[in-house]
């Protein structure tokens, strides 16, 4: 049990990690090929795209990290990004300290 919490919890600080946000992905775009995609910009280290376990599609957005934050600057001046013909959303994720964050009653 105790195993399993430090999994989930190594996961959720992961997600903290991340660099960009991008949503709006054509269902028929492999994490393989937004890698590829992404790397024309810098070096990707992670392509987190997660899959719906009932329908075993992806959920059309995922969380893209990379080496240094000149490569997200890099992304970000691009007006448009567009794979297989639809346009992708893209956010760069705030990273904020723990005193930062919203509390849950706020």
């Amino acid at each position: 049990m105790a195993a399993a919490s430090a999994v989930r919890a190594a996961g959720r600080r992961s997600r903290r990690l991340f660099d960009i946000f991008v949503a709006e992905i054509p269902w028929t775009v492999s994490s393989k090929e937004l890698k590829e995609y992404f790397s024309q910009f810098g070096s990707v280290q992670r392509c987190q795209l997660p899959f719906d376990r009932n329908t075993g599609f992806h959920r059309r957005y995922c969380w893209i990290k990379f080496s240094n934050p000149e490569e997200v600057q890099n992304v970000l001046q691009k007006d448009s990004h567009i794979l297989e013909g639809s346009k992708l959303a893209l956010k760069q994720e705030v990273r904020r300290r723990r005193s930062q964050r919203k509390k849950p009653h706020e």
